[in-house]
């Protein structure tokens, strides 16, 4: 973790200060849509730097330049350079830094950083999970009538527009819904209890292998489409325990467990 912290901390003061000049080099990738800036590359590349310095010869799997998956056994780094793209594109301030250690696909330290507002959250599997020092618990949330859950939707308008139906049939179970646009913070809010769950499909594993962490480690249930316990094809889920199982019956009610190509 002290490690994630670290370079964490150079990605992020990175991005903060190209932001300016990076916005105006823009590219797409899976749609119009879904775009990375200048600053995604090079943070990606500052951080890939930084960990051959710390931890030579451990393998690097990030969003925007790939890499080879470890070894059994071995550790593997995951970034998202920054997670919250086009947030950062449009000058809103949630979008984040996410770097985890994982082993067998298992994340064991996590680091997301917060580049405009410098908060720091953090997690070590079997110890707990922090904000700036300080340790988070879920909510204590009971009644799915009145919790919040945040969720976020796909680049193709194709997936956007069933994930908007199913979440449109979701609404009026809970209290509300919000959309931040990062899924590292969104899980993150979990961890801390500003929202009580967080649904998503089409998450790449940079995009919750820190947050997920985090969550877990505040006492969320989480259940990821890697896993053998996934709820659904391609769908992240966690929630504080209080209304886990009615919010896993709810998203089923509302087709939000099925297959969203």
């Amino acid at each position: 973790m002290d490690v994630a912290v670290s370079v964490a901390r150079e990605a992020a003061a990175l991005a903060l200060s190209s932001r300016p000049s990076a916005i105006r080099d823009v590219d797409t990738k899976t749609s119009k849509t879904d775009v990375v800036t200048a600053a995604d590359v090079a943070v990606e590349q500052l951080v890939r730097s930084r960990l051959e310095e710390l931890r030579p010869g451990e393998p690097v799997f990030g969003e925007e330049t790939g890499g080879a998956m470890a070894e059994p056994g071995q550790v593997c780094w995951v970034i998202d350079p920054i997670d919250g793209t086009v947030n950062y594109l449009y000058g809103l301030p949630w979008y984040a830094v996410s770097l985890a250690a994982q082993i067998d696909g298992i994340s064991v330290a996590a680091a997301v950083l917060e580049p405009e507002t410098g908060r720091e959250w953090t997690a070590i599997r079997g110890e707990g999970s922090w904000r700036d020092g300080v340790s988070l618990r879920v909510s204590d949330a009971t009644r799915l009538d009145m919790a919040l859950i945040s969720t976020g939707f796909g680049y193709r308008a194709e997936r956007r527009e069933r994930q908007a139906a199913a979440v449109a049939r979701l609404l009026p179970k809970v209290r509300d819904i919000r959309r931040p646009g990062s899924a590292s913070l969104d899980l993150c809010s979990v961890a801390a209890g500003w929202v009580d769950g967080y649904v998503e499909h089409g998450l790449s594993r940079w995009d919750w292998a820190g947050g997920a962490l985090i969550a877990e480690e505040a006492g969320a249930e989480v259940h990821l489409s890697t896993g053998p316990d996934a709820l659904g094809p391609d769908l992240t889920f966690c929630a504080t325990p209080g209304i886990a199982d009615q919010l896993s019956v709810a998203i089923k009610e509302a087709g939000l467990t099925e297959e969203m190509p």
